[in-house]
């Protein structure tokens, strides 16, 4: 049996501590800013005392040695280790917010005084975008998480529908969401539907989701919707394949409507059933888990 290590990293206040309690909870030995220049060492290390499935933290505080990772990885799989990476981020606005709140520092900020708010605030955009850039290597070579969102308790609930999956398969996950509140960063095909027949318009379906049967089956009378759904699953039949050759671990397909809550759910829904029987399927429903649990 292949070791798993899942190795997460992303920006400073996205939430990769959340991340890696929700890991420790599903059995995973967890590790907290390891120097990547010890990450080989470590894994040798809990191979020999049989650990099974690892979770490891790493971020811009190693930024010093984060270049040694790519090749790392490489060596990862030649020590039979089954390795997914997954980088977690947010929005700039988002990440000021967090740490405006919590008045955390971030790691990258000056050490010098600020005498002025805006000169903190300037301060702290700066160091963002200065950390994007020396986490650029790893973001492109990871599964995005976009937590800018994204509740605590809905990031713990799908990172462990992401490791459950067989980290030898490609995992397709389609993710219905609103363009009103912005395209989905991680997604790598967005699908627009906001052309087709709106049931926000019908008073009696208004109040419910692409879920719901009635939704369903009113969307289903509509040729336009049935032709939207056939054509991207023509698209995804079409590429799946050579992408899963290109040993992609993660694919995710936005659809996206005006209010992410009838058309794009209802074709998210539709999609990771048709394809359930031949990918390993995850289906995410953004706007609708903004919703209290």
């Amino acid at each position: 049996m292949k070791q798993e290590l899942v190795l997460i990293t992303g920006m400073s206040g996205s939430g990769k501590s959340v991340a890696l309690r929700a890991l420790e909870d599903a059995g995973y030995f967890c590790v907290d800013n390891l120097p990547p220049e010890l990450l080989l060492e470590f894994v040798q290390l809990e191979q020999q005392h049989d650990a099974q499935r690892i979770a490891i933290a790493m971020d811009v505080r190693s930024a010093n040695s984060l270049h040694l990772v790519p090749e790392q990885l490489s060596r990862l799989e030649q020590m039979n280790v089954n390795t997914r990476l997954l980088f977690l981020d947010a929005s700039t606005d988002i990440l000021v917010r967090r740490f405006s709140e919590t008045r955390r520092r971030h790691p990258l900020s000056s050490q010098q005084r600020q005498d002025a708010i805006h000169d903190e605030q300037r301060d702290l955009m700066q160091a963002i975008e200065l950390e994007r850039e020396l986490l650029a290597t790893l973001r492109e070579k990871s599964h995005i998480i976009d937590t800018s969102v994204l509740r605590n308790t809905k990031l713990q609930a799908y990172l462990k529908s992401l490791i459950s999956a067989p980290a030898t398969q490609l995992t397709l996950m389609f993710e219905s969401f609103a363009f009103k509140r912005g395209i989905p960063v991680h997604a790598d095909y967005v699908f627009d539907v906001r052309m087709l027949p709106n049931p926000h318009y019908e008073p009696d379906l208004r109040p419910l989701t692409g879920c719901d049967a009635p939704v369903a089956t009113w969307l289903a009378q509509h040729a336009l919707v049935d032709q939207m759904a056939e054509q991207v699953s023509d698209f995804l039949h079409s590429w799946l394949p050579l992408l899963n050759q290109d040993h992609r671990s993660y694919v995710t397909v936005a659809i996206g409507c005006t209010g992410g809550q009838h058309r794009s759910v209802y074709l998210v829904e539709r999609l990771a059933e048709k394809f359930s029987d031949q990918w390993v399927t995850l289906k995410r429903h953004r706007e609708l888990d903004l919703n209290p649990s």
